[in-house]
């Protein structure tokens, strides 16, 4: 197995496609925030932080999403929803990332009685992002053309699940308005006004979405109920992600593709697992698991795939060795290695690809492919021919960094 550098991993350009904005705090702001706005965190310090609720490990995915209560508490401003997006693309670029999108339901932040409506918090997440892509491009080396630009795309999630009490003031109260309807058809019926006000928000003030996604709560809530949804993005140009295989099995991946266009699937854990097929007309599950494998690979349906937050959120995985990033290797699928959340998972882009590359074997071909999967299957917000330039100047620049670092 070739030996990569750490520095030849962190100068060669990445990109982060499975990236959620309010899991990527930094902890010094996170407190700031928190004093800003009198919300009571359960430590003061970074390390009391990193002790009680931002570990390297986890029990289970609950424990995981613990300390997203915090960082959605202190995100309920415009003010700093700019700063966390804008300390985000900063702390991407510090590490070779030249392309984020980063995701977050809106919904979960919005409080419309205090002026946090949907356009005032997708306005306030690109002004961030915005201002953190200018100071890059205006680098003499990404002037001159030595360095690609930075760039990004918004991706904003429906949630699976929400209730009327604990979630935010927005759900709070549309559930309180619905109160007469099912539970699903109001969830839906939330995913839908999201998916609406994002396109209308798109079109009318240029803001870069580029894409939908449907995050939270798997189990019980499958992609297929939310047909209506995807299919209202796919008529207007929207691109399509989901979170699927990630707490089932690989009947909601097939759905997510099917019922929703997904053109990526976020993690795709579960998709080899036959122990996690529950529908019970699938007799041949082996032929069933192998044949899905087969029409995502030749579809091109990119796995966002997030190691670190697999490992924690299903601690019975062991070692690493045994997720099957492998068998998406093997398989010949289009993958990406992504953070998922830079905060919760005290992880990085850069650290995603060190341990890919220390416990699977990975050719520099084969890294170099992963690595122009990102670029080459983001939502890029621009044409496509624009994206397939950016694609071959980003590839030019990795087989520069190869050449300096002794690498080609």
């Amino acid at each position: 197995m070739k030996h990569y550098t750490d520095a030849f991993l962190r100068e060669m350009p990445k990109s982060d496609l499975h990236l959620h904005l309010d899991g990527s705090l930094r902890i010094p702001s996170l407190i700031e925030m928190a004093k800003n706005l009198k919300i009571n965190l359960p430590s003061q310090t970074e390390q009391g932080l990193r002790d009680l609720v931002f570990k390297d490990t986890y029990a289970n995915l609950g424990e995981y999403l613990h300390g997203f209560q915090y960082t959605c508490s202190v995100m309920r401003n415009l003010e700093h929803i700019e700063k966390v997006s804008y300390e985000l693309a900063i702390d991407n670029q510090k590490e070779g990332v030249i392309y984020i999108e980063p995701r977050f339901a809106p919904q979960l932040l919005m409080d419309i009685e205090s002026g946090l409506t949907m356009e005032a918090v997708l306005k306030a997440a690109c002004l961030g992002l915005e201002r953190a892509k200018k100071e890059y491009n205006s680098q003499p080396q990404v002037m001159s053309g030595d360095k690609p630009e930075f760039n990004y795309g918004v991706i904003v999630c429906a949630m699976r699940k929400f209730g009327p009490k604990g979630y935010s003031p927005f759900y709070n109260s549309f559930f309180k308005m619905m109160e007469f309807s099912k539970e699903m058809d109001v969830i839906r019926d939330g995913a839908l006004q999201l998916v609406r006000a994002a396109v209308k928000i798109r079109d009318e003030q240029g803001l870069p979405i580029v894409g939908i996604d449907l995050a939270g709560q798997e189990d019980g809530y499958p992609p297929g109920k939310f047909k209506d949804v995807y299919a209202y993005a796919h008529k207007h140009f929207l691109h399509k992600t989901v979170h699927a295989g990630e707490a089932y099995g690989a009947e909601s991946i097939f759905q997510a593709i099917t019922d929703c266009y997904a053109d990526r699937i976020g993690h795709g854990y579960y998709l080899f697992d036959e122990n996690k097929i529950a529908d019970e007309t699938i007799v041949d599950k082996k032929k069933y698991v192998t044949d899905l494998a087969s029409f995502i690979a030749d579809k091109r349906v990119m796995i966002e795939v997030c190691l670190t937050s697999n490992l924690q959120t299903n601690p019975t995985l062991g070692d690493i060795k045994n997720h099957p990033f492998k068998k998406m290797l093997e398989n010949r699928m289009s993958v990406s290695l992504c953070t998922d959340n830079r905060l919760v998972s005290n992880t990085t882009v850069s650290h995603e690809y060190r341990l890919a590359v220390d416990n699977f074997e990975i050719p520099l071909k084969l890294l170099k492919d992963i690595v122009a999967y990102g670029f080459k299957r983001c939502f890029y917000p621009g044409h496509y021919v624009q994206k397939r330039n950016y694609a071959k100047t980003t590839m030019q620049y990795f087989d520069r960094v190869a050449d300096k670092h002794g690498v080609s």
